[in-house]
């Protein structure tokens, strides 16, 4: 699977995808995995976890860092917009939408170029984040107000 390099200059228009993960379950438990995921690009990682489910973290993205999101309990509800113009994004761009749930690893591959609104869909959920960039690397962190983009 490719996984898009780190050197990636943002020219290309690339879609987020979806790698699927996997479930097994037997008298010893279950076992959850992700066999499709390679953590070659990754640099670093940290974990999210909102307050309660009414509360969305929205909208914060880079425009060269990539970032992959793995439920680790619960399950969420992740929007992205890719951003046409960094310093003044369209309001109506449109969204696309991602549900990750613990169950199955799936892991949610965001290239370059996106923001994203995250929002809990369960009491307790974690979601597990990787990043190609390491903090302070170059500037490359956007924030636009949480009512900014029309959803």
């Amino acid at each position: 699977m490719n996984m898009y390099s780190s050197t990636h200059n943002g020219s290309e228009s690339r879609q987020p995808t979806v790698i699927k993960g996997g479930r097994f379950q037997d008298q010893r438990g279950i076992l959850r995995y992700n066999n499709n995921f390679t953590l070659t690009d990754v640099r670093r990682f940290y974990t999210i976890q909102n307050a309660d489910t009414t509360l969305i973290r929205a909208w914060q993205g880079h425009r060269i860092e990539q970032r992959w999101f793995t439920a680790i309990a619960g399950g969420f509800t992740i929007k992205l917009i890719q951003v046409d113009n960094w310093d003044h994004p369209s309001a109506g761009l449109p969204s696309q939408i991602y549900h990750l749930q613990a169950d199955t690893l799936d892991v949610l591959h965001v290239p370059p170029g996106y923001v994203s609104s995250i929002q809990a869909i369960e009491d307790h959920s974690i979601l597990l984040v990787f990043a190609d960039h390491d903090l302070g690397t170059q500037p490359d962190n956007y924030r636009f107000p949480s009512d900014y983009f029309y959803q």
